[in-house]
C-alpha cells in the first residue's frame, strides 16, 4: 500500500477507503500482486534442476487464496485433514499436497491415505503403526535437527525440547522400523522455526538432512521447511533469499551428484508469501486521553488479530484517512474485554474518531487465528486481483454465530413444554 496523489492505494489504484465503504470495517484485504511478486522472487532464487514450493496454508487458508497459489504453480503444505480437503477443493492434485500433522491419531492419517496425498511422519510410534497398516504407501520423515532457530521461542520448532519431528539421534531405531515394515521413504523433511535471518541455520540443518538422506536409497525429495524472516517496518531486516538460494543450491546439487540422481528441493513458505500482502482495515471508535496515554480504540481486537498479544509481534499502523496529517503518538487498543494492544506509543498521523487505520502484515496468521471471543463476528475478506476487488469471505452474522448450537430445554416452564 503506497501513497499516490495524497491518498493510499493498493495495486491497480484501488483506494482502501472505497473498500471499507463497500464492505465495511473491520476488513481483511489481500493484494495478489504482492503474493505473486514474493512467489516469483523465491522461485528464481534457487538454481536446481527440480524445485517445488509448497504453500504452508495454515498462514491463510481461504479457498480463493489457495486457488491463486495453485495458478502460480505452488503445491500445498497442510497440517490437518481439513486443510487437505480444502486443498483438494481448490483443485490441487493429491501428489502436490503434503500432509504434516503432529500428535494426531491413526484415524486421521488413514483418511489422508484414502485421499492419496503425500504424508510426513514425525514420530516413531506413528511410524510403527503406519508401517504395519500401510506398508506399501511411501512416506516422508520429519526430522528434528535440534537447532534453536528464529526470533521467538513460541515459534521455534526444531530444538531438542520441541514436540515436532523425530530426533536425528533416533535414526538407528527409524531404520529398524523401516526394515521391519518394508516402508519406502520418499522424502526427508525438517522445519526449525519462524523469523530466520541467517542462511547458516538452513545450511546447518541441511548438513544434518544430507547425512541422514544418504542412507535412504529411494528418495525423491528433500524438504527444508521454511521460516524466512519478513520485514515488519521500514528498513526492517529480512532473509536474503537470493543469498540463501545460492548457498543451498550449490550444496544441494553437490549432494545429488553424490547421491546418484536428481532430487527435488522443496520449501514450504507461508508467511513469506502472504504476510506483506495483507492489510487489516479498522475504524477508530474513540480517542481516549488519560493522565499518561492517548488511546485510539478501534472496532476490533485480539479476536481478529492476536499476534501482538500472543507473540509480541510488531505490526505497522497507518492512518489511511489522513495520509498528510501531522504525526502524533497513540497507543492503539481493541474493544475486547482483555488487554488487547496493537501498538504502544506509536507515531501515527493525527487520528480522529471515525478514521480508518491500516494494520500492515496482516496476511499471515491473522484471519487464520481469528475467533469469536466475546461473541464477536469475524470480518469479511477481500482479494485485490488485477485491479479488481473480490469478496472472498462474507462478514459473519448472528446466524453464523449460533448455527452449530443446539438448544437444551433449560429454563423452559412446564407449561411451555406441554
Amino acid at each position: 500500500m503506497k501513497i499516490h496523489n495524497g491518498r493510499y492505494q493498493l495495486s491497480g489504484g484501488l483506494d482502501p477507503l472505497d473498500l471499507v465503504e463497500r464492505y465495511q470495517a473491520p476488513l481483511y484485504v489481500y493484494d495478489s500482486a504482492i503474493i505473486k511478486q514474493k512467489y516469483e522472487r523465491m522461485a528464481a532464487a534457487f538454481d536446481v534442476p527440480k524445485l517445488q514450493l509448497l504453500y504452508a496454508c495454515k498462514a491463510l487458508s481461504n479457498l480463493s487464496v489457495l486457488r491463486l497459489m495453485r495458478s502460480m504453480g505452488a503445491g500445498l503444505d497442510t497440517v490437518s485433514i481439513q486443510e487437505v480437503e480444502m486443498g483438494l477443493m481448490a483443485g490441487f492434485a493429491p501428489k502436490d499436497i503434503v500432509y504434516t500433522p503432529n500428535c494426531v491419531g491413526m484415524e486421521e492419517i488413514a483418511e489422508a491415505v484414502e485421499l492419496g496425498v503425500r504424508i510426513n511422519v514425525d514420530n516413531i510410534s506413528i511410524l510403527e503403526q503406519f508401517g504395519q497398516a500401510f506398508p506399501d504407501y511411501p512416506i516422508c520423515l520429519r526430522i528434528n535437527p535440534h537447532i534453536m532457530a528464529g526470533l521467538n521461542a513460541k515459534t521455534s520448532v526444531g530444538h531438542i525440547d520441541s514436540k515436532f519431528g523425530i530426533s536425528f539421534h533416533q535414526m538407528p531405531l527409524v531404520h529398524r522400523v523401516v526394515e521391519a515394515t518394508g516402508l519406502t521413504i520418499e522424502g526427508i523433511h525438517m522445519h526449525t522455526g519462524s523469523g530466520i535471518l541467517d542462511a547458516g541455520v538452513f545450511l546447518q540443518g541441511a548438513e544434518i538432512l544430507f547425512n541422514i538422506a544418504k542412507d535412504f536409497p529411494d528418495l525423491s525429495y528433500l524438504d527444508f521447511g521454511s521460516g524466512f524472516k519478513v520485514p515488519y517496518r521500514e528498513g526492517d531486516a529480512e532473509t536474503d533469499i537470493e543469498d540463501l538460494g545460492t548457498q543451498i543450491s550449490q550444496r544441494f546439487n553437490r549432494f545429488c551428484a553424490n547421491y546418484g540422481r536428481e532430487l527435488t528441493l522443496t520449501f514450504e513458505p507461508g508467511k513469506y508469501l502472504v504476510s506483506e500482502a495483507g492489510y487489516f482495515l479498522v475504524q477508530v471508535n474513540v480517542i481516549k486521553q488519560t493522565t499518561s496515554t492517548v488511546f485510539a480504540g478501534i472496532d476490533s481486537g485480539l479476536n481478529h488479530l492476536i499476534r501482538p498479544m500472543l507473540y509480541d509481534a510488531y505490526h505497522e499502523i497507518s492512518n489511511v484517512s489522513r495520509p498528510g496529517a501531522k504525526p502524533r503518538f497513540y497507543t492503539v487498543v481493541g474493544y475486547i474485554c482483555e488487554t488487547d494492544t496493537f501498538g504502544v506509543n506509536r507515531r501515527i498521523n493525527e487520528i480522529q474518531e471515525g478514521d480508518i487505520l491500516a494494520i500492515h502484515n496482516a496476511g499471515a496468521y491473522c484471519f487464520s487465528m481469528a475467533s469469536n471471543y466475546n461473541s464477536r463476528f469475524r470480518p469479511a475478506e477481500v482479494l485485490v486481483h488485477e485491479g479488481q476487488a473480490y469478496l472472498i469471505r462474507k462478514r459473519e452474522t448472528m446466524d453464523d454465530l449460533i448455527r452449530s448450537q443446539v438448544e437444551a430445554p433449560i429454563g423452559v416452564e412446564q407449561s411451555e413444554k406441554v
